[in-house]
């Protein structure tokens, strides 16, 4: 045998190996393992289907309100007597040691509120004077206000505040929500997401599902025009043709799924068929002209006319028709110049529905099992950006600033956390965003060190390896 024979024959030999022997009873090994997925997703609930949570929960629905540009906390929640009396005075050069903001120059000012704060309810809690109707429903409140965060810019920071890191492509609070409990309603997705104004800066990341399966990712509704693209029948299609399609569809999906047993047609078809359910149940939905007078009177609601109160209104109309997450958005909460004249217009907008919202879903039985949450992206700096007078405003601070949350198991009336005398620093009792989001998947009966998906060989959680629960915070 020659030295060509003898290569012949090992080239075989590893041929053999690293393709009969390895890929080949690999490959069979493979085809068993997929034809098992196949058999199983082929005969699994739909992605939408409601599953039991990790332990009983207090919370079954959550309402969040996002205020896109962050509120000061300095105008709205805390109320800081020492910073008015060195309004317009150096702010202290430890205080500015190492520190970023996204617009402030050298040796900037302190800025003292020019508005005044009072006390309301059995508890307590100190709001400004521009949430008058909030301070009535303020013993259902519990105020956060040491929440810190990593991002000092909307975008990085509102997708921090809901995927929990700071670059787009991780799955959203309500995908992680709708991904480990599923929804309770057969006919509307388990994430809607309603938006004030423009698409905050963070984009459709704010509700996306990431890396889990797309049967997760939120649905945006909008209050003007058709409520949701393309589901609408085109001109000259009824409603039976369409089943008829969603039907044929469906036929060719399941063999599909049946070859690959790949999740996402499972999904694909599961999304047919909500869609079709959606073109009967969301028009209804919508519709908030039939409310009581009362109602509209008490929101401040307009139908037909978009608006964050319309919004609220229709977030209880979701929370009641079975809707696990209900994301609204608010733009316009910016404040780095004429906060004094521009902050009273958007509380004017924001706090009777607010309250109406807790109102509303109290006097419905809704409250105990609904958890809402209000705030933004950061907190405002205690300094002053731009010049003083009519035109002064805040720059953006990411070491401290205010949240609130009410129903689903919160306790009533406390506040938590404690900041220094100019609103800088946290000095009691801090609050991470994975420590927000860790206390939302408890309230909603998850445990965050749980609720795990595999992505590329790693296992991912909406808190990374961070995040504990808020005792303080629990009823």
């Amino acid at each position: 045998m020659n030295l060509t024979d003898q290569n012949l024959m090992a080239l075989t030999r590893r041929a053999f190996l690293g393709k009969t022997s390895g890929l080949g009873i690999g490959s069979l090994a493979l085809a068993g393992l997929l034809n098992d997925e196949t058999q199983a997703a082929s005969k699994s609930a739909s992605p939408f289907a409601a599953k039991q949570p990790h332990f009983p929960a207090t919370a079954k629905h959550i309402i969040y309100l996002h205020m896109v540009g962050a509120p000061s906390q300095l105008e709205l929640f805390e109320n800081k007597p020492v910073l008015r009396e060195h309004n317009g005075k150096q702010c202290p050069k430890e205080l500015l040691e190492g520190q970023r903001f996204a617009f402030l120059k050298k040796d900037p000012k302190l800025l003292g509120s020019p508005f005044k704060f009072k006390k309301y309810g059995d508890a307590g809690i100190e709001l400004s004077e521009m949430l008058p109707h909030l301070g009535t429903v303020s013993d259902e409140i519990a105020v956060v206000k040491s929440l810190h965060t990593s991002e000092f810019n909307h975008g990085p920071s509102q997708v921090f505040m809901f995927t929990g890191f700071s670059t787009q492509g991780r799955p959203s609070l309500g995908s992680w929500l709708s991904y480990g409990l599923g929804s309770p309603s057969s006919d509307l997705p388990g994430l809607v997401v309603l938006v004030t104004g423009l698409t905050p800066g963070g984009g459709t990341s704010l509700w996306g599902s990431g890396f889990l399966p797309s049967a997760y990712q939120g649905v945006q509704f909008r209050t003007k025009g058709e409520p949701v693209l393309f589901v609408t029948n085109p001109n000259g299609l009824t409603t039976g043709a369409r089943r008829r399609i969603v039907d044929d569809i469906r036929k060719l999906n399941e063999i599909q799924l049946e070859e690959t047993g790949d999740p996402e047609i499972q999904t694909r078809i599961s999304s047919y068929e909500m869609a079709y359910r959606m073109q009967s149940s969301v028009p209804g939905l919508m519709d908030i002209a039939g409310e009581p007078k009362h109602i509209h009177e008490m929101y401040g609601t307009q139908p037909g006319k978009p608006s964050f109160a319309n919004n609220c209104l229709l977030a209880r109309r979701m929370v009641e028709r079975g809707v696990r997450v209900v994301q609204l958005f608010d733009q316009g909460w910016d404040h780095h110049g004429s906060i004094k004249s521009r902050l009273p217009q958007k509380c004017k907008q924001v706090d009777q529905p607010i309250a109406a919202l807790i109102k509303d879903l109290k006097q419905r039985g809704l409250l105990d099992d609904t958890l809402i949450v209000f705030g933004g992206e950061f907190g405002r700096t205690p300094m002053l950006q731009g010049s003083a007078g009519p035109s002064a405003g805040r720059d953006h601070h990411k070491d401290a600033f205010s949240i609130w949350m009410a129903g689903g198991g919160i306790k009533p009336g406390v506040t938590v956390g404690k900041t220094d005398d100019l609103g800088y620093h946290i000095v009691e009792d801090p609050v991470s965003v994975h420590d927000l989001h860790a206390t939302i998947l408890h309230l909603m009966g998850m445990d965050h060190k749980r609720l795990i998906h595999c992505f590329q060989g790693r296992d991912y959680r909406l808190t990374d390896v961070a995040g504990k629960v808020v005792e303080k915070l629990l009823a």
